[in-house]
């Protein structure tokens, strides 16, 4: 009974003596990096949200600039050859697409020069394209500029931490610099989180906005090469 006593006891410190897992949320994670850390996290997260708002915004706009009728053109070349021209701008009009406002810039200079006719349509597709590129370098901005803030939160942090050693008194403790290497650490990640999403938004919504310029460009040259076909 004594020697299972003793082995007891012996489990039981060996119990107390295990190292306890600490775990640490998000939410300390930031409260532990002090005010510096903390207002460049506020600072990159307002900026995520604003690069979340404008992706899907401009994302559902480009999506609807898109999506057009596969007849319309046949139908615009229809009216035209008919010279039903008031026809073919109110098909314009119905429509309401980028594709459809360049079609109707052309239809209203049929009968000029068709290098006239050409040089409306580009005109009025720079500003169909600006239209759809309307706060996308915003991404492309967000995306440069956040990783450098957090890299700033970086300095600041290890700043803080220098100076809480200097003024430590030659020892050195893992809690005085804690502050500040919490503050280097999570405003990187945060900087780089933020920089990598804003700039595969910024990517994707280019790759969206070319095919809607495609769209365009093979849209307006079927139209020049139906005025240019011979009667």
């Amino acid at each position: 009974m004594v020697l299972q006593s003793n082995i007891q006891d012996g489990v039981d410190v060996l119990t107390d003596g295990e190292p306890v897992e600490k775990t640490l949320s998000i939410i300390e994670l930031i409260s532990s990096g002090g005010l510096a850390g903390q207002v460049i996290i506020a600072i990159l997260f307002v900026m995520l949200i604003f690069a979340i708002y404008i992706y899907f915004e401009r994302l559902f706009a480009i999506k609807a600039a898109s999506q057009i009728d596969s007849n319309f053109m046949n139908q615009i070349k229809d009216h035209v050859s008919n010279g039903k021209i008031d026809s073919a701008q109110m098909l314009c009009a119905q429509v309401n697409s980028p594709v459809s406002r360049l079609i109707n810039k052309g239809i209203t200079r049929i009968g000029k020069p068709l290098e006239d006719i050409n040089t409306a349509i580009e005109n009025a597709g720079r500003l169909e394209i600006y239209g759809l590129e309307k706060n996308v370098s915003i991404l492309a901005t967000i995306s440069g500029v956040a990783p450098m803030i957090g890299f700033l939160g970086t300095v600041v942090g290890m700043i803080l931490a220098i100076f809480e050693l200097a003024n430590a008194g030659g020892t050195i403790q893992m809690d005085v610099l804690a502050s500040g290497l919490y503050t280097a650490m999570t405003t990187t990640v945060a900087g780089l989180i933020v920089g990598i999403v804003a700039y595969m938004f910024y990517n994707h919504l280019v790759v969206k906005t070319d095919k809607v310029v495609y769209q365009m460009e093979a849209n307006s040259l079927e139209f020049l090469d139906h005025l240019n076909e011979p009667i």
